[in-house]
């Protein structure tokens, strides 16, 4: 430890030379690995916003059971704390027929007319009930084993796609994270590559004077982490205006859509990004070093 921190000046002073040496190549890699972070950082956006959206779609998703007539209203009341209970239920309630028949005005609006035309009330009571989705046929089986409900309305159909779209949504997250990591090591990992090359006989060199191997590499381990972190900082900057501006946008022309907290989704692609630039600085530069280290050696 004493050694390191009495040659982390030589260590520095190595990284900015092996920078010099390589500079187009350093300036390309660079820019590769802005745009892939910048990738990143725009799909973590994008998935807490979906997220959010689908979030509130799942909280919407019901289905409705209809009890039979003789079943009084304490009893309906009864059954819907028994059905709350139920694995996968976020909440029962009893929608009256009067209810009944305001949602449906709510629904038909101008058409509301229309139910003017009935001499009564044409809607009967039933459970409203709010489900996870991926519980609904667990669920309807359930509800349909129970002797006072007469029939289940389930919007299986819509829900099961509900179920699809948040599992697709997961699974195009955990491709990117995967694809944005191993492209990122990939292209470190040859610009460690290209600066051993690049420097192969300072290398030997300094193999034959004794130096261990940790001391020769960490100048490259500190270019890669350099310029990893580097691309992720200004990565974050362009993400965080697009961010800025599309809030501004959706704002003013599609109010309707549930955004996330700006400064929440700021927060979340801001750890993301540091922290995987970090992260895959390292692994990328200790790839490239572990890859190349018989290449570097005085037999080469």
């Amino acid at each position: 430890m004493k050694n390191f921190i009495s040659n982390i000046g030589y260590f520095f002073k190595e990284a900015r030379r092996i920078c010099r040496t390589n500079k187009l190549s350093n300036v390309f890699t660079f820019l590769g690995t802005t745009l892939v972070l910048l990738l990143l950082a725009l799909a973590v956006a994008g998935w807490s916003v979906s997220s959010r959206l689908v979030f509130m779609l799942e909280r919407e998703a019901e289905v409705s059971a209809f009890f039979h007539n003789s079943i009084s209203q304490s009893e309906a009341q009864a059954l819907a704390g028994q059905i709350a209970t139920f694995d996968g239920v976020l909440d029962a309630s009893v929608i009256d027929e009067a209810e009944a028949f305001n949602r449906m005005e709510d629904i038909l609006a101008d058409e509301a007319g229309v139910l003017e035309l009935f001499d009564e009330n044409p809607f009967e009571a039933y459970i409203e009930i709010r489900i996870k989705p991926q519980k609904v046929s667990q669920i309807v089986e359930k509800l349909n084993n129970l002797p006072q409900i007469e029939s289940v309305r389930d919007n299986k159909d819509i829900l099961d796609q509900l179920s699809s779209l948040t599992n697709a949504l997961s699974a195009i997250g955990y491709l990117v994270v995967i694809a944005v990591g191993i492209t990122t090591i990939i292209i470190i990992s040859h610009m460690i590559r290209q600066g051993i090359y690049n420097n192969r006989e300072q290398i030997n060199t300094l193999r034959l004077l004794g130096a261990p191997g940790s001391f020769i590499g960490l100048p490259f381990v500190l270019v890669g982490m350099l310029i990893t972190i580097s691309a992720g900082m200004l990565a974050l900057g362009i993400a965080l205006l697009l961010i800025l501006y599309s809030y501004g946008r959706i704002g003013s022309t599609l109010s309707f859509i549930p955004l996330p907290v700006k400064s929440e989704l700021m927060l979340i692609v801001t750890t993301v990004l540091v922290s995987v630039s970090v992260l895959l600085g390292i692994l990328g530069s200790v790839f490239g070093l572990s890859s190349i280290t018989k290449k570097s050696s005085p037999s080469s």
